[in-house]
């Protein structure tokens, strides 16, 4: 699985999940910093990559659309980059338990 994080969260997650051995980048490493939603929409979709977003116009679209790029909704308030990080150290199993299910929205509160 390839995780793209959303403009509104820091790159700092991306360098955590590829910690883990995952595949992450920040849309500032992909050249979609400034871009719209609907851009990082369709790169995501084509490339295949899950959307972690705090944006919920993301949710809105993947519930109105047939066939959306699945999306890590954040959902916590505003808080440092290493309580978000703590965040998702707790919850990385069950987020990825729950991708594995298929699961197109996956809500992290």
């Amino acid at each position: 699985m390839k995780f793209l994080v959303d403009a509104q969260l820091p790159p700092a997650l991306a360098r955590f999940l590829a910690s883990l051995g995952e595949e992450a980048v920040h849309v500032l490493d992909v050249g979609l910093l400034e871009a719209s939603d609907s851009a990082i929409w369709e790169f995501a979709l084509k490339n295949e990559w899950v959307i972690i977003t705090k944006d919920d116009d993301f949710q809105f679209r993947a519930s109105v659309t047939l066939m959306p790029p699945r999306i890590i909704w954040v959902r916590v308030g505003n808080c440092s980059k290493k309580r978000l990080i703590e965040i998702f150290k707790e919850h990385w199993n069950t987020i990825k338990e729950e991708l594995d299910m298929n699961t197109l929205l996956v809500e992290v509160a």
